[in-house]
């Protein structure tokens, strides 16, 4: 299973998602908290740990919901 980190996600914004951890906290804060969703959401797949179905449901609405607003960051 592949990892879907934002610079996988978005690979032709590399640049500017470094730029961004760099200079704005709120980005920062923000991919932060995506990364560690990321990662629960990757072992909750690859069944490393067990939980509800509703509990991975909304560890995911939340990621995409993070993403999202990640994204509009980066287009700005």
């Amino acid at each position: 299973m592949e990892k879907h980190n934002l610079i996988n996600e978005f690979p032709e914004f590399r640049e500017k998602i470094h730029d961004l951890k760099m200079q704005n906290a709120h980005f920062k804060k923000l991919f932060e908290e995506y990364e560690v969703l990321e990662n629960e959401i990757y072992k909750i797949n690859t069944e490393q740990i067990n939980v509800s179905d509703e509990h991975a449901h909304d560890l995911k609405a939340k990621m995409l919901h993070l993403k999202d607003e990640l994204f509009s960051l980066i287009k700005e």
